[in-house]
């Protein structure tokens, strides 16, 4: 394993995998004498010829007409460098997706030819992987994408990990207050161990105290609450998208971002309000997705609202993109949560019909 590229949306989960192929590599290694660890730096200002690398913050070239900083020099010479008093190295290079046009090459070229002693570890953040990386990775490295789990279970996962058992109530409660946040579970599971130690079982009273913030919810949740025609949720989780922020999203949505879900939901709806879409199979082609499983429920969907109730979502969700754009005179948050309700609204009446 002389290259390993770290892939996943949840930056929590990616460190963890990251420390976890150091300690394999490393070994016995002295990690002061073994590891060297960098990072690309967000760049400042857009345009900018090249990225600062590392946590320092000298802005000076490394010489006259150079697009390399110094911090990107001493990646570079760890790369070159044959392992001193050592027998490897283990070089860590984190947020590639910062990397500058120039640097992402650079270090393509040093993925397609290795220094013998030397393990790479990339991981992504900070963008998207630059391609001449993505390329090189994979014709070269080892990939480990880390995919998008279920706050449940990564729950299950880390309770059995940890010797610990929630009652059933509680561990309905963690998912649902947790929602999309799944990062934050090794926490919360390790701050329960801390306190009540090995083999307890929890009930909701003893774990309910430890939740803090509400976690995100997805444009699914959202949808879905809504398709339900569950006013109340749908509200909740509009709430949640407008406040809550997780380390995979570092920011709340804004209203428009919402409203982009909301817009990209009733088109696919539209596309499906055709009397020859009939099966799940004819509602997949006419949606291009590859299984006809998932299209069955934008089906239903569709086929409950009918023509009419369609037409009535588009004018909803008009208005309240013009009222967005200060046509009405009320706050973002106002209006949002007056589409959601009567979105849902709609969904619910017809159902009864």
């Amino acid at each position: 394993m002389s290259i390993v590229l770290v892939q996943g949306a949840d930056p929590v989960f990616r460190d963890r995998e990251v420390q976890r192929l150091i300690d394999e590599l490393l070994g016995g290694e002295d990690r002061s004498f073994a590891l060297d660890d960098h990072t690309f730096a967000s760049r400042r200002r857009a345009g900018e010829a090249a990225a600062e690398i590392g946590d320092g913050d000298d802005d000076s070239r490394a010489s006259e007409g150079s697009t390399e900083l110094p911090a990107f020099a001493a990646l570079a010479t760890a790369l070159q460098s044959p392992p001193f008093m050592t027998a490897m190295r283990v070089v860590v290079v984190r947020e590639i997706g910062n990397a500058t046009t120039e640097q992402a090459q650079w270090l393509a070229s040093w993925i397609a030819d290795p220094l013998d002693g030397v393990h790479l570890v990339l991981v992504a953040g900070g963008g998207r992987t630059p391609s001449a990386i993505d390329k090189a990775a994979k014709a070269n490295a080892q990939i480990i994408g880390l995919g998008v789990d279920q706050t449940a279970d990564v729950l299950q996962r880390e309770l059995h990990d940890a010797h610990l058992k929630l009652a059933p109530d509680a561990t309905k409660q963690v998912a649902a207050h947790l929602g999309d946040d799944a990062g934050r579970v090794p926490e919360l599971v390790e701050l329960l161990h801390a306190t009540y130690g090995d083999n307890a079982s929890l009930s909701l009273d003893e774990v309910e105290q430890y939740l803090g913030e509400l976690g995100t919810a997805g444009r699914f949740d959202l949808t879905n609450a809504i398709d339900r025609g569950d006013v109340g949720s749908a509200l909740e989780t509009l709430h949640r998208m407008l406040t809550a922020s997780s380390s995979a999203q570092p920011k709340p949505l804004h209203p428009m971002q919402v409203m982009a879900s909301l817009v990209f939901q009733y088109q696919r709806l539209l596309r499906l309000d055709d009397p020859s879409i009939v099966t799940k199979e004819h509602a997949a082609g006419a949606l291009g997705m590859k299984s006809a499983g998932g299209a069955r429920f934008p089906l239903e969907a569709a086929k409950r609202l009918g023509s009419d109730g369609l037409r009535d979502a588009v004018r909803l969700l008009a208005q309240a993109e013009l009222d967005l754009r200060g046509a009405g005179g009320l706050d973002d948050r106002t209006v949002m949560d007056v589409l959601v309700a009567r979105l849902a609204a709609l969904s619910r009446r017809s159902a009864r019909r």
